[in-house]
């Protein structure tokens, strides 16, 4: 089976599809706080929490589909183990999903008396969300293996259209329901449970639709499952070490703040978060690419776009991230139009989005590590971040709450950013380390951060709404200019390489 597809074409149907989810998102956060209050966006902020956690039971076969389309791109004769490998996987997510459900519900009285503290909503409109988001979980859930699928084949042009109909639907809809229906938590959930549900069966639907023909009918094959278990179990383990350090600070909050404080935390989260809508686009478009390079042990093509695509992540996401560091009281009081709010989460924003640009920098050499089947090195990492970390988050949020829970953050990121690297170059692409550092990632972060600091002294401290968006908006295009011209990278164009 051969594919035929552009690394550009791919790149930028990310972005366009990640940048739109991004701007309904955050568009949207002002009007829901306005509709049903700060304290029920806490109780949203459980929700997305709650979905990151359990995407531990992914079992690490949504990225081993992708990885496996991927390779199996590159064969000829690979129509039925395509189709058989998709069927495999279908059956165990569609499982997997039901079962989440069931747990959601069966536990939501118990969440809702122990865990959640609340002082304007009562218990049985928790109780109620929790059981409607059991439902959405299990909806979505299965979505996970289809889109997955689909980035294999490398046909995210299709992928992202579907996602940003349905996006626009999840947020345009939920509106419209919260103002002539009922302003109501529970019917907003239900609202998202039906997108996730149609969601997932439009996903299907074209997954099958584009996988190559066979004359053989498809059917469940364990022996796939067998053959893909190392790369899958490696999965397994990132996935579960990796949800309880990214996800340990909600958890923790969640018990120990009322859902106002933490709607305040989820409201800078959320901003740091949506820093991934510009990582994920280049991770989806590339991460194939480098597994079809390595497993043609092309070297030369793989030093070429790894470095390319580092460059392309730096100088997209890190005049972002450090903007909105420099400037976070600013951008919360433009965006949420709430001085209060903005004055209880800007330190936090700035923290969480220091420590997600040095998240984000990590995203490229982990996807190497991947595309060389090489999970061991992820899983030992984060074991022992969890063994430093644990204790060090639980006395910080206990002492400095929210802000605390920033700082380990920070302090987890700098410690991949310091040692993954070089571990992760002794064994891949043994001489580029010097290179990624040096030019990849910490020129254009000196320019940045001089450019913001400057801009940031320059610029009045009362200044109106215009002039501050102004400043804002003038000191994000420099730095993203400089940053361009600092690592000789201004042409997308580039990241092109030749194709099969």
């Amino acid at each position: 089976m051969k594919t035929v597809t552009s690394v550009r074409s791919n790149i930028v149907a990310n972005f366009v599809g990640k940048a739109w989810a991004a701007i309904l998102s955050l568009a949207f956060v002002p009007i829901y706080i306005k509709l049903m209050g700060v304290e029920v966006y806490g109780l949203l902020g459980i929700f997305m929490s709650l979905t990151v956690m359990l995407s531990l039971l992914d079992m690490g076969l949504s990225t081993t589909l992708s990885r496996e389309l991927s390779r199996l791109s590159a064969l000829e004769n690979s129509e039925q183990e395509s189709r058989n490998l998709v069927r495999t996987f279908e059956v165990i997510y569609w499982g997997i999903g039901i079962l989440i459900g069931i747990s959601i519900v069966v536990l939501a009285p118990l969440i809702t008396k122990y865990w959640i503290n609340s002082t304007s909503i009562d218990h049985d409109t928790i109780e109620q969300s929790l059981t409607i988001m059991g439902l959405s979980i299990a909806f979505q859930w299965p979505g996970a293996i289809y889109s997955g699928g689909l980035m294999g084949l490398q046909r995210q042009v299709v992928l992202n259209i579907i996602r940003s109909v349905m996006v626009t639907m999840q947020h345009g809809g939920a509106v419209l329901i919260l103002l002539y229906i009922s302003p109501s938590i529970v019917f907003f959930f239900l609202w998202q449970s039906f997108i996730g549900l149609l969601t997932t069966l439009i996903l299907a639907i074209w997954l099958w639709k584009l996988l190559p023909k066979s004359e053989w009918a498809t059917r469940f094959d364990k022996e796939l499952l067998i053959q893909n278990w190392q790369f899958a179990s490696g999965m397994i383990g990132i996935s579960v070490v990796s949800i309880l350090l990214t996800q340990l600070d909600k958890i923790i909050l969640s018990k120990m703040l009322t859902l106002e404080m933490f709607g305040y935390y989820m409201l800078a989260f959320n901003v740091a978060n949506a820093l991934n809508n510009l990582v994920t686009p280049i991770f989806s478009a590339l991460f194939p690419k480098f597994t079809q390079l390595a497993t043609s042990e092309d070297e030369t093509n793989l030093i070429l776009i790894y470095h390319k695509g580092c460059r392309l992540l730096s100088v997209l996401v890190l005049p972002v991230a450090i903007t909105i560091s420099i400037f976070a009281k600013d951008i919360l009081a433009l965006w949420l139009g709430n001085i209060v709010a903005a004055q209880n989460a800007h330190q936090i924003l700035t923290l969480l989005m220091i420590g997600s640009a040095l998240n984000t920098v990590m995203t490229l050499p982990y996807a190497l590590q991947l595309a060389h089947g090489w999970t061991q090195l992820a899983i030992y990492k984060n074991i022992i971040a969890i063994i430093l970390l644990v204790p060090l988050m639980v006395w910080m949020v206990q002492t400095y709450q929210g802000i605390g829970a920033a700082w380990v953050w920070i302090i987890l990121n700098l410690g991949y950013f310091i040692f993954e690297v070089p571990i992760m170059h002794r064994r891949l692409l043994k001489h580029e380390m010097g290179k990624w550092y040096k030019l990849d990632v910490i020129l254009p972060v000196i320019i940045i951060t001089v450019i913001g600091l400057v801009a940031r002294a320059i610029l009045p401290v009362n200044a109106s709404h215009i002039i501050t968006l102004l400043g804002v908006l003038c000191t994000l295009a420099l730095s993203l200019l400089a940053a361009s011209w600092a690592v000789g990278y201004l042409n997308i164009k580039t990241l092109r390489v030749n194709r099969p």
